[in-house]
């Protein structure tokens, strides 16, 4: 059975099988944090602790090797300096990749199976505050969905008023007083927004769009699990940016912004 054939499997049946998978090539038996590194944020992986497993994302079930450049393709453990561990999900699924929500989600309901009660989303994005320049960490506050769909099942009602933890905010902002925080909006993808649909989400009350992040957050609740979602601002959105958007643009951004938001993630993982 293949791994697209495997997402056909009941989701948390798979989960399962992962997290089984990762506590036999890991030999951690539980894990604590999880880590969502999405553009500009890989960096922190390196300072947080102890890589204890590196396991290729493919060999897991349900997992795929990235479609994305600057994205890694690795499931890591990480043991930290207050001994907690941290499972590093370096294989984003993209909702635009056409593999499904199950997909985007699955890296959520495994690190649940594996014990996780806190997780960090991270992602690049643009901004719609003209204040902001590129290259600035902002605290998601809360989400906008806009890709028309959920990673919920049936008739399983799920609360999102606190989504976003005011707890881990108010912790990261111990460890940087400065940082800002914002309404995330997620697009489907894989283009980038017209000027329009920035207004759009502009005046539905969004400071940061993307293409990440919301669905893997309502599975993460559906989880129990409480989360953090900081984003990188690589560029200014279309629209409110004076020049053309591009896939090149966000990766330098988030190179250029990487040693200064790896160290502030560090600090503040070391923390949870």
């Amino acid at each position: 059975m293949n791994q697209d054939q495997k997402l056909d499997l009941d989701p948390f049946v798979l989960a399962a099988e992962a997290a089984a998978v990762i506590r036999e090539r890991s030999g951690i038996e539980r894990h604590d944090i999880a880590l969502v590194l999405g553009s500009g944020w890989g960096g922190a992986a390196e300072l947080i602790g102890e890589v204890v497993s590196e396991i290729p994302a493919g060999e897991i079930p349900g997992f795929h090797a990235p479609a994305v450049a600057g994205h890694g393709a690795t499931i890591r453990s990480i043991k930290l300096p207050n001994e907690k561990v941290a499972l590093v999900l370096g294989s984003r699924t993209h909702f635009y990749e056409g593999k499904g929500v199950r997909a985007v989600a699955h890296g959520m309901r495994t690190a649940a199976a594996c014990g996780v009660k806190t997780v960090v989303l991270t992602n690049g994005c643009g901004g719609l505050n003209p204040l902001w320049a590129p290259g600035q960490p902002v605290l998601i506050s809360d989400h906008i969905n806009l890709t028309a769909a959920s990673p919920l099942e049936g008739a399983t009602f799920v609360d999102l008023t606190d989504l976003y933890s005011a707890r881990l905010r108010d912790l990261a902002r111990s460890v940087d007083p400065t940082l800002p925080e914002g309404v995330y909006a997620q697009f489907r993808g894989p283009h980038y927004e017209t000027p329009a649909e920035v207004k759009m989400a502009k005046i539905l009350g969004a400071d940061l769009v993307g293409m990440s992040t919301t669905l893997e957050a309502i599975a993460a609740r559906e989880a129990g699990m409480e989360i953090l979602g900081i984003s990188l601002m690589t560029n200014l959105a279309a629209g409110i940016s004076a020049t053309a958007l591009s896939h090149e643009e966000v990766l330098e951004a988030g190179q250029n912004a990487a040693p200064r938001i790896s160290k502030l993630l560090a600090e503040i993982v070391i923390k949870l």
